[in-house]
C-alpha cells in the first residue's frame, strides 16, 4: 500500500517537472527613465522551446511572442485606476533558402541571425520599449507595473489555432510579474 502511494507521488511529481518546462519564467523587470521623457521597459525571461514548436518554426511556421504592459495606481476607495495598457508582439520565422531565423516586430525591428538560440536570446531580452508617456502618469504617486509574456496563438495561421486548442505543446505562456514604481520627474 504505502509503495504504492510512493509511486503515485513520484508519477505526480514528475508530471509536474514536465508541464513546468513549457512555460515563461519572467527573470526581471524594471523601468528605466527615457531621455525624451517617458519611462521605458527592461525585461528578460526563460524560456526552452519545446520539439513540437521548434519543428514547426523549422518548417516556416512563424511564432509571435507578444509581451504586455500594465501600469495600475491603487486606490483604497474604489477600484484601481489602469494608467497603461500596451502590448507588443514579435515574429519569429525560419527562411530555408538562406538558411536564416528572422526576428521582426511592428516597432521596425527586423534582424536575421544563424541559429535559433541566436534568435531565441533576442526575444527573451526586451529593452528601451517605451511604455509610460510623461502626461500618463502624476509625480510623487505609486503605481503597481505588471509584465507577461506569451506565445500568441491569436497570430498564427487558422489550422494552427485550432490544434493548440487541443495540443498543450503550443501553449507557452508566463505568470504577471508585478512590481512597484514610484514616479519622479525627469532630472531630479
Amino acid at each position: 500500500m504505502i509503495l504504492s502511494w510512493v509511486l503515485v507521488l513520484a508519477l505526480l511529481l514528475g508530471g509536474t517537472g514536465v508541464a513546468s518546462a513549457d512555460t515563461i519564467a519572467v527573470q526581471r523587470a524594471s523601468l528605466q527613465a527615457d531621455p525624451a521623457g517617458g519611462w521605458n521597459l527592461d525585461a528578460r525571461f526563460d524560456f526552452t522551446l519545446n520539439s513540437s514548436l521548434t519543428d514547426a518554426v523549422s518548417k516556416g511556421i512563424p511564432l509571435y511572442f507578444t509581451t504586455e504592459f500594465t501600469l495600475t495606481r491603487p486606490r483604497w476607495y474604489w477600484l484601481d485606476q489602469q494608467a497603461v495598457s500596451t502590448s507588443q508582439s514579435v515574429r519569429l520565422s525560419f527562411q530555408p533558402l538562406t538558411r536564416e531565423y528572422r526576428i521582426s516586430s511592428g516597432g521596425g525591428l527586423h534582424l536575421a541571425v544563424a541559429s535559433l538560440d541566436q534568435a531565441l536570446a533576442i526575444i527573451k531580452h526586451v529593452t528601451s520599449w517605451h511604455v509610460i508617456d510623461p502626461d500618463e502618469v502624476v509625480p510623487g504617486q505609486s503605481y503597481v507595473a505588471a509584465v507577461k509574456m506569451e506565445l500568441d496563438m491569436a497570430q498564427m495561421p487558422k489550422p494552427f489555432q485550432i490544434d493548440a486548442v487541443n495540443n498543450r505543446d503550443w501553449n507557452l505562456t508566463s505568470d504577471w510579474l508585478h512590481f512597484n514604481f514610484n514616479v519622479i520627474e525627469h532630472g531630479k
